[in-house]
């Protein structure tokens, strides 16, 4: 299943303060705490993102999912991991 990027940047953004979000192949995604490693249908995650340090400086949504290098370091993580992203 192909990823998309700005769905993850808002994924994250809606997971600020309330934990990480592990980002699974087919596209599920789930808010887990720090330190935690999930797995779905015995799958980890491709990747786990950190919401504070990637979207917090941002004082809307709309400035996070238009920024060229978080754009790119969510694709890139998620290629790095095997997984399949596209821009939406």
């Amino acid at each position: 299943m192909l990823l998309h990027t700005r769905a993850i940047i808002k994924a994250i953004w809606d997971a600020q303060g309330y934990g990480n979000l592990a980002v699974w192949a087919d596209g599920t995604t789930s808010v887990i705490a720090p330190g935690e490693s999930p797995e779905k249908d015995g799958t980890p995650p491709l990747a786990i993102f950190k919401p504070i340090p990637l979207v917090a400086r941002f004082p809307m949504l709309d400035f996070a999912i238009h920024d060229p290098d978080l754009l790119e370091r969510i694709e890139t993580t998620i290629r790095e991991a095997g997984g399949e992203i596209e821009r939406d």
